[in-house]
């Protein structure tokens, strides 16, 4: 019976959507109380806008990348609303930043593929708004 009802929920998304919710729960249940908790303030790392952040900078602002996931894998799980167009958005701020970092590591090759390849995750939820109202 479980099975059946896991089943008939994942099909209301689209495959790269349901990805997109198994990345989200990963960052929620996993990788973030591991880095929130775990891993040491001296390796701690976080990159907002493509800047890097470490040490304490990057342990304090935590908590809003954690916040972030959570609200996507909600966000996807529930299929809210409120996702068009904020999940678009903050695709796109990944596409951006993934940029920015490569730009200024010296690589605008680099920055330019993997702008390319976060556009698509970016264009594929801009382009989702009826997945989101039904």
């Amino acid at each position: 019976m479980a099975a059946i009802q896991l089943y008939t929920e994942w099909r209301k998304r689209p495959w790269w959507m349901n990805f997109m919710l198994c990345f989200c729960l990963f960052m929620t249940f996993i990788y973030m109380p591991f880095d929130m908790f775990l891993k040491p303030v001296a390796q701690d790392q976080e990159v907002w806008f493509g800047l890097l952040l470490e040490g304490w900078a990057a342990k304090l602002t935590e908590p809003l990348h954690w916040a972030l996931y959570g609200a996507g894998a909600y966000g996807f799980w529930k299929m809210r609303p409120w996702m068009w167009p904020w999940g678009a958005v903050y695709a796109l701020q990944v596409a951006i930043s993934m940029l920015v970092w490569s730009v200024m590591r010296g690589s605008l090759v680099a920055g330019a593929v993997t702008f390319a390849a976060f556009m698509i995750p970016t264009t594929a939820l801009y382009r989702s708004r009826e997945s989101f109202r039904a």
